[in-house]
C-alpha cells in the first residue's frame, strides 16, 4: 500500500509563487484552504531587498508546502530597476504612474518558471499573489496580463497541447491591500512572518517610507487590524 504522500494525486498539487510578501502568502494560504498540496517556488533574483527569502521560508514551512525550492536567477544584470540596480528606492509616496521598482518582465519570468516546475511535477494550477487595484501602475499584475499567460501556457507547453489544461490563479487580483489583511486575518495567519519594504533598514526593520512599505501600513489600517510590522520611520 502505498504511503499518503505518495498517493498525492497531481491533480491537488499546486505551484505557488511564494515572495515572502503579504500578497503571496495570502495567495498561497487560499491554495492550501482549497485543498491543494503546495509546490511552493521562491526566485532569489538578486533583489536588494534579500531578506524577503528568509520570510519565503518561514511562509512555505507555516504552510506544511510539500517543497519548497528557492531558485537562483540573477536579473541585477540587466538592471533597469531600483529593486536589481544602484538605483534609489523612491520614498515620496505612491504614485499613478509605473515605478521604477517596476523589474522589467518579472512576473512573466517568475510564471514561466513555475509553468516549468508544474509541468514536470505533473501539477495544473499556478497561484501568483499579484493586485491589480493597489499597484495598478504595474503592467504585469493586470488581468489581462494574467489571462494572456494562461493561454500562453497552454500553447508552449507539451501537457498544454495533449490536454492537459493549465490555469492561473490570482486569487488576490480584484482585492485592495485592506482586503489582503483581512483575508490573511481570517485565514489565521501571522501576518508578521511577511516581509513588505524594499529598502530594510537596519535591525530588520521596515523602511515605512517605500511605496510597499506605504502600502502595507495603510492596508492594516483600512482593515482595522493591529499591525504587527516594525518600521524605521512612520509612511
Amino acid at each position: 500500500m502505498r504511503s499518503a504522500r505518495a498517493m498525492t494525486s497531481a491533480n491537488f498539487l499546486v505551484v505557488v509563487l511564494v515572495s515572502g510578501g503579504l500578497d503571496s502568502m495570502v495567495a498561497a494560504a487560499l491554495a492550501r484552504e482549497a485543498g491543494h498540496a503546495l509546490l511552493a517556488l521562491t526566485i532569489d533574483y538578486s533583489q536588494r531587498h534579500r531578506i524577503e527569502l528568509r520570510a519565503a521560508e518561514r511562509i512555505a514551512r507555516a504552510l506544511g508546502a510539500e517543497r519548497h525550492i528557492v531558485l537562483p536567477i540573477d536579473l541585477s544584470v540587466f538592471g533597469g530597476s531600483a529593486l536589481t540596480a544602484d538605483i534609489a528606492i523612491p520614498k515620496q509616496g505612491v504614485g499613478e504612474n509605473i515605478p521604477i521598482t517596476y523589474v522589467p518582465a518579472r512576473n512573466m519570468t517568475f510564471l514561466s518558471l513555475a509553468l516549468g516546475w508544474a509541468e514536470a511535477a505533473g501539477a495544473r494550477d499556478l497561484y501568483i499573489g499579484v493586485n491589480a487595484l493597489d499597484y495598478s501602475g504595474y503592467p504585469d499584475c493586470h488581468p489581462e496580463f494574467i489571462a494572456g499567460f494562461e493561454t500562453l501556457a497552454n500553447l508552449a507547453t507539451k501537457a498544454g497541447i495533449e490536454g492537459g489544461r493549465f490555469r492561473v490563479h490570482a486569487p488576490l487580483q480584484n482585492m485592495t491591500k485592506a482586503d489582503i489583511v483581512r483575508e490573511g486575518t481570517r485565514l489565521g495567519l501571522d501576518l508578521s512572518m511577511s516581509w513588505s519594504c524594499y529598502d530594510p533598514a537596519p535591525g530588520d526593520l521596515h523602511c515605512g517610507l517605500c511605496d510597499s512599505c506605504r502600502l502595507r501600513e495603510k492596508g492594516f489600517a483600512d482593515a482595522d487590524v493591529p499591525d504587527p510590522t516594525a518600521y524605521a520611520a512612520p509612511a
